[in-house]
């Protein structure tokens, strides 16, 4: 099969020939039909983060169940589902407690080491799945708790954004801020992730929602999908807009979808008394956020993180399926391109110079 693979960081990916394993115990191998270019994989490919290489990238995907090995009863050939990087081994501590999103034994999802790789490249070296999915490739082998069966009516390439930018932005407010209906939220960031922020803010029922970014068509796009106020950051004050708009009240919530420490600070500087500044941006490892204490305990604000919406995503995404059909979740307006996977340097070449939202990839 065709996947797209890292060998060096930082560097580009390259279309190869890749072997793929028959599925093992508790596997799922999965002809995949669409997959979204994602932010993620790109910090990792411009050096910003670390991974196991070489690597077979993408994890933002949906497809169709090919078949299945022993002991898999969660799903069965034909079925259709997505892909979800928040594996979860339903046995720690985290998984007991309710937060499977940050599961801490992933080792129980995986082959074991003296196990053979389920790919290799054509020189017989066995390839990293990234976060254990792999998903720009022709197929997946994973681990059944690494999907989720949705609707036969839902389309793949819509529900592939589910798989990660969709689950994370909208995630971020209904699970890890759990904003309250009348609020003030602000978006920093209008991407993938930012513009599914923005529509959770909205079907949650936020009173104003503020999206900022720097490129006046993503903000367009925030005033379809529900913004009632834009902000261009490279030409605003957007601490002072807001404090001047909400008459010095400033927001319940503030949503740092980018992944900058300049963003992360301005999130919590817009909060005001008992506001909620949430991290949902993949900032460079080493980034360090400077915050005055004095209004941590003085204006009761709150910094929280939000890994992957603080899913369960077996749970939410059927949900987010279920919003897209009723259509409160627009997620045709969020697909700017269809690329094939040879072209997939130049959809990330594309992100990098900040054009269209979400890129999916047609298998």
């Amino acid at each position: 099969m065709k996947a797209a693979v890292l060998n060096q960081i930082p560097g580009e990916l390259v279309i190869e020939d890749v072997s793929i394993d028959k599925p093992g115990p508790n596997e799922v191998l999965i002809q995949t039909v669409h997959a979204g270019l994602c932010h993620s994989d790109l910090h990792f490919m411009e050096g910003h983060w670390e991974t196991k290489l070489p690597a077979v990238m993408g994890h933002e995907s949906a497809g169709i169940v090919q078949a299945v090995g022993e002991d898999v009863a969660y799903c069965r050939p034909g079925d259709r589902v997505i892909t979800c990087l928040s594996l979860f081994c339903g046995t720690c501590h985290m998984c007991l407690t309710g937060h499977p999103n940050v599961c801490t034994n992933l080792r129980a999802v995986g082959r074991a080491k003296d196990a053979a790789p389920r790919l290799t490249n054509a020189a017989g070296q066995g390839l990293a799945q990234f976060a254990r999915l792999g998903g720009f490739a022709e197929e997946m082998l994973v681990h059944e708790n690494a999907v989720v069966k949705v609707r036969e009516e839902m389309p793949l390439d819509k529900a592939s954004l589910i798989g990660c930018g969709v689950t994370t932005g909208v995630g971020a407010v209904f699970r890890t801020a759990r904003i309250e209906p009348g609020s003030t939220v602000v978006i920093f960031g209008c991407g993938g992730i930012g513009l599914s922020a923005l529509q959770g803010a909205r079907i949650a029922g936020a009173g104003r929602i503020f999206a900022v970014d720097i490129t006046p068509e993503k903000l367009e796009l925030a005033k379809v999908l529900g913004a009632t106020d834009i902000v261009n950051g490279a030409e605003t004050d957007v601490v002072a807009h807001v404090k001047e708009a909400t008459g010095g009240q400033m927001a319940d919530y503030a949503f740092e979808c980018i992944g900058l420490k300049q963003t992360a600070e301005q999130a919590w500087a817009v909060t005001g008394i008992r506001g909620t500044a949430v991290i949902v941006g993949m900032m460079p490892f080493d980034a360090k956020v400077e915050i005055p204490g004095y209004e941590i305990f003085m204006m009761e604000k709150t910094l929280k993180g939000s890994m992957m919406g603080s899913n369960v995503f077996r749970k939410d995404m059927p949900q987010y399926v279920d919003m897209y059909l009723d259509g409160r979740l627009m997620l045709d307006e969020m697909v700017s391109n269809h690329i094939h996977l040879d072209d997939i340097n130049k959809g990330y070449q594309a992100m990098q110079r900040r054009e269209g939202t979400r890129t999916v990839i047609d298998f």
